[in-house]
């Protein structure tokens, strides 16, 4: 679908555009403002859009018109539509949002008269609505929130009250969410995994193979351990939660697990007071006794074991070289062992599944209850093997994907589950959600952490991005000044090569933010 996209006003939003309009037409390609005589591939829509900027506030007016009928829709008459948005102050970072939210806005609204499809989260296309919901719960009621979620972003009645519930959870759960900047949260990145799945763009190398030595991994990573740990010694910072993801960490050898977590408490502060530590355990086929009992010798209480799917020819199809019964096997064997907070997780939309295999899948749940259940929607992620080969992949339509998201709303609050975190992603399935379910009180604090951007991340390993939230210069302004990103190497060659001087180069960065406390810890000396 060729889509001409004519602008005055305004020359910016591509971006924005882009993703909103396609969770209407998948395989869109977006043209803007063709200089007059251009080349420009036949297109099948025509959308024009004009932004007026007022004293106090932005007008956009907006016609969709059909070019061929490949557009799905009649092309005369075009459809029209005009949303004026308060404009907060004249700086110019407040009038790019108001412009942008009104762009998407009469944007949305054209394509859904248009097309007849409504966009669960209206013209929100980004990774974290509960974000949204907690700045606004700062200063809003919470029904003043919901009507800004309906009236101004356009999102369903169903999808406001969901987020609204999980961002009321979180601070029940975490009730300093907003005061923990003494305080940090460390991902642990082991790349390794028995296969890579088809779905998968996270850092995930055969152990068996030639992208560099576990061993050297190991230590580069010990070596970020003590350099870390002793930053945060000077820094005295405490550490919220411990995650260990990838990869799949229980792919190392159960000796090599315990010998970093040897490291860790020997280099770590206040290892002990650590509110969580998690370990995936993704796939089962990593899952050993010894292993296990390695995480119950150093106090992990939550791991993860995700079957994504009890279908045994899915397994086969997305790459996943265990069995459904090995699944149920490893389950069994941990709880045995004593481990009392699992997850687990299912996505739904996997290769050739609808909605009875994906009920299946909640039927062999029930009979294993996980404290916590978390439910993703497949997404078509660029680099994945799955999206390369996308015609390779039958997947379900959008109304089976909405219908299997209401079997987990209708099945979690049957078996007690309440949601707890939330995410999206791009070119997710019927522009729907991922979800974090669990018995009260078994909350990941780990995944509310990181996923509300609420507290600053230390990645170590191959993979992991550290996140510095530098602390707002007052409360009125609402949660973080700034957030900067630091992703490690995520190719163990690399890791291997260079972890030295990528360690140099987090530990300064992590001082813009942090430096202040080593000043004042000498002072005090």
């Amino acid at each position: 679908m060729n889509i001409l996209v004519r602008r005055t006003g305004f020359a910016d939003h591509q971006l924005e555009l882009f993703h909103l309009v396609k969770q209407f037409f998948e395989e869109a390609e977006l043209f803007y403002d063709p200089e007059p005589g251009a080349e420009v591939p036949e297109c099948d829509l025509e959308l024009t859009l004009h932004a007026a900027v007022q004293e106090e506030a932005v007008t956009v007016s907006a016609t969709l018109r059909a070019l061929t009928e490949r557009a799905g829709f009649a092309s005369e008459p075009p459809f029209t539509a005009t949303h004026t948005r308060p404009l907060p102050a004249r700086e110019q970072e407040e009038l790019r949002r108001t412009v942008k939210r009104a762009v998407g806005y009469v944007s949305a609204l054209l394509l859904q008269e248009a097309t007849g499809i409504r966009l669960p989260w209206g013209i929100l296309t980004g990774v974290r609505p509960t974000k949204l919901l907690h700045n606004l719960l700062r200063s809003q009621t919470r029904e003043e929130a919901l009507r800004i979620l309906r009236d101004d972003y356009l999102v369903t009645e169903e999808k406001a009250r969901l987020v609204t519930e999980i961002a009321e959870r979180q601070l029940s759960v975490i009730p300093d969410l907003f005061h923990l900047d003494d305080e940090v949260s460390v991902y642990i990145g082991i790349p390794f995994c028995p296969t890579k799945c088809a779905y998968c763009t996270f850092p995930a190398y055969d152990i068996r193979g030639n992208n560099g030595s576990v061993d050297g991994f190991l230590e580069g990573l010990k070596y970020e351990i003590r350099e870390t740990g002793a930053w945060l010694k000077e820094r005295k910072l405490g550490i919220t939660t411990l995650y260990f993801g990838g990869g799949t960490p229980t792919s190392i050898e159960a000796d090599q697990l315990d010998l970093l977590f040897e490291e860790l408490h020997r280099f770590f502060p206040g290892m002990e007071s650590i509110r969580e530590l998690t370990v995936e355990a993704g796939r089962p086929d990593t899952i050993t006794p010894d292993k296990l009992a390695v995480l119950n010798k150093w106090g992990v209480d939550r791991i993860s074991i995700n079957p994504q799917s009890f279908t045994q020819a899915t397994l086969d199809t997305i790459g996943r070289h265990h069995t459904v019964t090995e699944t149920v096997e490893k389950f069994e064997l941990a709880r045995g062992l004593g481990m009392s907070n699992i997850n687990m997780d299912l996505i739904i939309g996997l290769p050739n599944e609808g909605l009875d295999e994906y009920r299946h899948s909640l039927n062999r749940t029930e009979e294993l209850l996980p404290e916590s259940l978390t439910v993703h929607t497949l997404s078509f992620k660029r680099a994945s093997r799955m999206t390369q080969n996308k015609e390779d992949y039958r997947v379900a339509e959008r109304d089976e994907v909405q219908a299997m998201m209401d079997l987990t709303n209708e099945w979690t609050a049957d078996h007690g589950y309440v949601p707890y975190y939330l995410y999206r992603q791009k070119n997710i399935l019927g522009s729907m959600e991922n979800v974090g379910y669990s018995f009260p009180g078994m909350e990941s604090l780990y995944n509310i952490l990181m996923m509300e951007d609420r507290q600053t991340i230390v990645g170590l390993g191959c993979g992991a991005v550290s996140k510095l939230l530098h602390p707002a210069a007052s409360d009125e302004q609402r949660g973080h000044e700034k957030i900067e990103r630091f992703p490690n190497p995520k190719e163990p060659h690399a890791y291997n090569e260079h972890y030295r001087e990528y360690t140099e180069k987090k530990l300064r960065l992590l001082d813009q933010g942090y430096g202040h406390r080593a000043d004042a810890a000498k002072s005090v000396l």
